[in-house]
């Protein structure tokens, strides 16, 4: 409520100084806390920073946007005679065809096909399958640009190897951006933290506090490891916009798609200092806790089957047999509206997603969620 009600238009220092410096503080301090690498903090002495975004979608964009500059920019060095034109013409992104549907949009935003390449049995994308891509499209003359690797994804919270890729972008001058909308909360956890190995390679990283970290939408927190790229690609000056703190103090309007901006940082600071770390931390794994007890109630019932490893607070399981069985069950469920449960494809397979994020969730409500499936099953067979 305050962050709506403040009327600070944040998108230079000038303009807001509280609302600029607040974001870098908790920017800085939310980089730390996920294990992030100094590179991407505002308080590192290189060019990298963080900003908050409105969403993964933004970032995604913003991404794809300084990639395609960044390279044009290298393309025209190396051949001063090629019109820029026709260098973005040639450019081509890469995603696994797991990701989120807003990183396809981004491609269409911003121009530049967006390659949906194949996963393997986990649902992750690897480096050979990304390296086998970069080659086919360099021989038919294209110019590979920028890479979006997921780390949960949408479907069964699946995580691209980082370790794999980040290489082979950064030999091929690839800009390698991580959405982590869903799962990049859990980083707060030193437990998990593991499965962003290789986030050292990245040039921008991306979660969503505003999905399980108990932030109000909108807030979605992105980093870089060169903010100049940033600069560059969104950089337009005018003389209303100048101030005599410029090049001293940043301006957020060069870091993002619209010039006026939000005091999201407000948000960011009141959850910060209300659950601190241990909190935070306990929230989460408490959420974790949850999922198993309902993936629990799953095995226990011969008619379901888990289908894909457990992932964060996301349980993906079916009815066994036909998927038309599956696709009844979700039906009654949607059409009954006491709970409210997601579909996704899996192998040809028609699965059902039951996540846990709510800090309001508790074991009874498992419980309720499980009898509420399982007494919709019992109908559909008999």
């Amino acid at each position: 409520m305050l962050s709506a009600g403040f009327g600070c238009i944040g998108f230079s220092w000038m303009s807001s100084p509280a609302c600029t410096e607040l974001e870098i503080i908790t920017m800085n301090w939310l980089g730390k806390l996920l294990g992030l690498p100094e590179e991407f903090l505002n308080c590192s002495d290189g060019p990298g920073g963080g900003v908050i975004q409105g969403s993964a979608c933004e970032a995604t964009l913003v991404g794809l946007l300084a990639a395609k500059e960044k390279t044009t920019r290298r393309i025209k060095t190396l051949h001063p005679d090629l019109d820029e034109g026709i260098i973005k013409a040639k450019l081509v992104a890469y995603t696994s065809d797991q990701s989120n549907s807003s990183v396809e949009k981004a491609g269409l935003l911003g121009s530049m096909p967006m390659r949906l390449l194949p996963t393997d049995d986990k649902c992750r994308l690897r480096g050979s399958t990304l390296l086998e891509a970069i080659k086919k499209d360099e021989e038919a003359g294209l110019i590979p640009c920028y890479v979006v690797a997921t780390l949960g994804t949408t479907g069964t919270c699946a995580f691209d190897v980082l370790d794999e890729l980040g290489p082979i972008c950064n030999e091929n001058n690839l800009w390698l951006h991580v959405d982590a909308a869903y799962a990049g909360s859990a980083f707060v956890c030193p437990e998990y933290r593991h499965l962003m190995s290789g986030v050292n390679y990245v040039d921008s990283f991306n979660f969503n506090p505003h999905k399980w970290l108990l932030v109000n939408f909108d807030c979605s927190a992105m980093w870089v490891k060169n903010a100049g790229y940033l600069i560059d690609a969104f950089y337009v000056d005018r003389i209303y916009l100048a101030h005599d703190k410029q090049g001293q103090a940043l301006d957020y309007r060069h870091w993002q798609i619209p010039l006026s901006r939000r005091f999201r940082a407000l948000k960011l600071w009141f959850v910060l200092r209300l659950y601190g770390i241990e909190g935070l931390q306990n929230h989460i794994r408490r959420s974790i806790r949850l999922a198993l007890r309902f993936e629990d109630f799953v095995k226990s019932d011969d008619r379901f089957e888990i289908v894909t490893e457990f992932s964060m607070g996301l349980v993906c399981f079916r009815m066994k047999g036909d998927n038309s069985l599956t696709r009844e069950l979700l039906g009654r469920l949607m059409k009954r509206k006491r709970i409210y449960i997601i579909a996704a494809n899996y192998k040809d397979q028609l699965i059902m997603r039951f996540v846990v994020g709510s800090r309001l969730c508790e074991e009874k409500d498992i419980e309720f969620a499980w009898n509420e499936i399982s007494s919709q099953a019992t109908e559909i067979l008999a």
